[in-house]
């Protein structure tokens, strides 16, 4: 980064008052502008989009983001790259060792198939030494369904041997009430993570809020566009701060289908092609659940057989 420039105050353009809007809309950091867009500064910093165009346009020079590496570059980059284990060696085999970073992992099934019980075992083994499958860091957690059990956590952390009142205080949650505070809150989450170090977003689930205020094809263009911005914060954090942002979603039932599963993940396209793996959850027998990977960048679609016990995520 240039020496000149070292925090947003210096870049060009942005007075003490346009700093003070741009830190209260989350743009805290050179590197959160330098990925911005002129729209998006406009409408937090109430300036005009030459004037963040030029903004931003400092704020890359001065982050060396934005230019083309080598492939070779970013073989070695991803090689850097942190997971987080489920508890379960089968499921993270499935999906190339672990929870990554700078992902976005989606898992969506029906009520019931594990996907806050993954969130709640990962809010936990993230704070796990990195030999043990974490990432020695804390957690932020966007509730939108009141699936947080502080319960459920202690018992994970007591089977893992954790001080289960230490993982409750490195897991920070904020209940979000409706689409717009929901993104509100990830765009706040970047202080968590630029302050204390998280390297885990959970979001429990991503398109409840969504699906429940934007009804009937009339608002399918607007819901579509709102989860879209909101999508793209999320891979804002994930690659900023190198951190893994793992999603629940809900499922609907397409009635046309005659033939195969008739599951489809709420979100659509826009979600689809977002999210960087996909995994879907289904009940089997006896407490067991299968996840199939659905779609990855890299990995072949497989399954695997994990259970959900007392003890939290495991094999057996």
């Amino acid at each position: 980064m240039s020496e000149e420039i070292k925090i947003i105050d210096d870049l060009p353009g942005v007075g003490p008052v346009t700093a003070e809007k741009l830190r209260a809309a989350g743009f805290t950091t050179i590197e959160s502008i330098a990925v911005s867009s002129p729209m998006e500064l406009r409408e937090v910093a109430e300036i005009t989009e030459p004037t963040g165009a030029k903004i931003i346009a400092a704020a890359r020079k001065a982050a060396d983001v934005g230019g083309f590496i080598s492939g070779e570059e970013v073989f070695e980059r991803r090689q850097t790259i942190g997971r987080i284990t489920s508890g379960s060696k089968r499921l993270d085999d499935l999906i190339g060792g672990g929870f990554e970073t700078q992902a976005i992992v989606e898992a969506f099934g029906e009520f019931g198939s594990g996907k806050s019980q993954i969130a709640h075992q990962l809010a936990v083994t993230v704070q796990l030494p990195k030999e043990r499958g974490g990432l020695d860091a804390c957690a932020a957690l966007i509730d939108t369904e009141n699936t947080f059990r502080p319960e459920r956590v202690m018992q994970i952390a007591k089977f893992l041997e954790m001080d289960p009142k230490e993982a409750l205080r490195n897991i920070h949650v904020a209940r979000a009430f409706n689409s717009s505070h929901q993104i509100l809150l990830a765009e706040r989450a970047e202080e968590l993570f630029e302050k204390l170090g998280c390297k885990l977003l959970i979001v429990d689930s991503l398109t409840s809020m969504f699906r429940a205020e934007f009804v009937g094809r009339g608002t399918l263009a607007e819901r579509q566009q709102k989860l879209g911005m909101h999508l793209r914060q999320l891979h804002k954090i994930a690659n900023l701060y190198d951190s893994c942002v793992f999603v629940t979603n809900q499922v609907s039932s397409k009635p046309d289908a005659f033939f195969g599963d008739p599951t489809r993940p709420v979100g659509g396209h826009v979600l689809g092609h977002s999210a960087t793996i996909r995994i879907y959850l289904r009940k089997s027998k006896q407490g067991q659940r299968i996840a199939r990977l659905v779609d990855s960048p890299s990995l072949p679609e497989g399954e695997a057989l994990f259970m959900v016990t007392e003890n939290g995520i495991t094999d057996k």
